[in-house]
């Protein structure tokens, strides 16, 4: 099955990419941590997303198209997939459809802003071995302190208050339109997110059930 997760930062698809993915036996493709790899290895493609990263806007489309391309090709993809932040803008999607690509599936995760900014803001990444934890739903044992290895917790650039705004704006306009592209083409399912992550399962899996 190939399937393309949408929703606004902070809507919970990362979690849910990685539960359909055990569920399907089928790998996540995730344009962000591809990047994120690209920015810690500092290569060229990397250094070129950064700037747009920091300042919470999407990765130019040249960019992530060739990154999804390459990573389609392989011997992994053959059976399905879950795309989790791509296609982005509806340029995007209509480049995947040149491709060849053919997708099954559209689940639309549905979380309201005020409960995202709630999500982000309060998220905090140790920088030693990368645990997350939430000051509200998570919270380390000792604050600022990783329960794991000791490592200091730090609120990543992009979780900073300003730029989850900024991220959100970025988001209603250029990525939601993707909503009304695949509802037309029937392939469109909407998820409400739910509080608990293991409601907000149940209702994808029924989703790809149906």
């Amino acid at each position: 099955m190939k399937l393309i997760l949408l929703g606004a930062p902070g809507a919970g698809k990362g979690t849910q990419a990685e539960i359909i993915c055990g569920h399907l036996n089928i790998p996540t493709i995730s344009t962000g941590n591809i990047i994120r790899e690209a920015l810690k290895n500092g290569t060229e493609m990397g250094v070129r997303a950064k700037s747009y990263m920091d300042e919470g806007k999407l990765v130019p489309d040249d960019v992530v198209i060739g990154i999804i391309k390459e990573r389609l090709a392989k011997d992994d993809c053959k059976n399905g997939f879950i795309l989790d932040g791509f296609p982005r803008t509806v340029p995007q999607a209509q480049a995947l459809d040149d491709m060849g690509v053919m997708i099954d599936k559209v689940i639309d995760l549905e979380v309201a802003d005020e409960a995202i900014e709630g999500r982000l803001t309060g998220r905090r990444v140790c920088e030693a071995c990368g645990a997350s934890y939430h000051t509200e739903h998570k919270p380390a044992k000792t604050e600022g302190v990783c329960d794991k290895c000791g490592g200091r917790l730090v609120i990543r650039k992009d979780d900073q208050p300003d730029t989850v705004k900024g991220r959100l704006k970025v988001y209603h306009e250029q990525t939601e339109p993707l909503k009304d592209y695949y509802a037309k083409t029937g392939k469109l399912v909407i998820v409400q997110g739910q509080e608990r992550i293991e409601e907000t399962t149940k209702l994808v899996l029924a989703a790809l059930e149906a």
